[in-house]
């Protein structure tokens, strides 16, 4: 298969999401708001499970390494990264109108667009380094698996396309630079998996800790964003619900393509 294919995927959600603002309101409905970060909350942690940190565990046993210590370290590592990036780069939240990170005179929607950036970092790297194992071979994981991923981080980016063109626009900005700003935001993830590619397809014996370390810098981004905005205000129980429909989509592609 080809591997640009793979890695593309991912983008094409995002920029069919975002060009939602074509077609929505002005604003979002808040209850959908919640179900699709739910959703996306769900997918990404059933891909650090069963993608990410599984495999990990699997090709340490591979190489007479200590199963947890690829996949513990890797992981926190992971989530240190993603800390670091979260701290330095000046960044502003969809719903927050207090910038996080280092002080800067950006205009609101260039922090927005940053932080949507970091977002997409660790997905970015999760299909590359799936992709790599599989191309290394004698990894335990397959193509399909990588597609696998690739396709339920495609389906999160959906909403989070619409999620991050439909605010940009009840700001003022128009359709068409809504929408190019969404799918700019998604440019990051093939970037970033083909970088990860090229450092990790040859050396088979850091895969699991790379693995790890997506899963972790993922598992940031649901814990430290996704989950609590879908948790705030009312309607929480729709957010829990969007969890648990990415969850389990997420898993059934896994496990039926992996």
């Amino acid at each position: 298969m080809n591997e640009l294919i793979v890695l593309i995927i991912p983008l094409l959600g995002t920029t069919l999401g975002s060009a939602m603002v074509f077609f929505m309101r002005n604003t979002m409905n808040i209850k959908v708001e919640k179900s699709l970060l739910g959703f996306a909350s769900g997918v990404m942690v059933a891909a650090s499970i069963w993608s990410l940190l599984m495999p990990a565990i699997d090709m340490a046993k591979e190489q007479n390494i200590i199963a947890w210590i690829p996949a513990a370290t890797g992981f926190l590592l992971g989530i240190l990264f993603l800390l670091i990036i979260d701290s330095i780069v000046p960044h502003l939240h969809l719903d927050s109108d207090k910038p996080e990170g280092a002080k800067s005179k950006f205009s609101k929607t260039t922090m927005m667009m940053f932080a949507v950036t970091i977002h997409n970092i660790p997905e970015g790297m999760a299909v590359g380094v799936a992709y790599a194992g599989a191309v290394a071979g004698k990894t335990g994981i397959s193509v399909t698996a990588a597609l696998a991923l690739s396709i339920g981080i495609a389906i999160q980016n959906f909403p989070e396309g619409a999620i991050i063109s439909m605010p940009l626009k009840s700001e003022g900005m128009s359709k068409s630079k809504a929408f190019g700003c969404g799918f700019l935001s998604g440019i990051v993830e093939p970037i970033g998996a083909f970088i990860t590619v090229l450092l990790t397809a040859k050396i088979v014996v850091v895969l699991p800790y790379i693995l790890a370390f997506a899963a972790g810098a993922m598992m940031y981004v649901v814990v430290e964003e996704l989950i609590p905005e879908s948790q705030s205000g009312g309607h929480t129980n729709i957010g829990t619900i969007g969890f648990a429909m990415g969850f389990a989509l997420m898993m059934i592609l896994d496990v039926a393509l992996g």
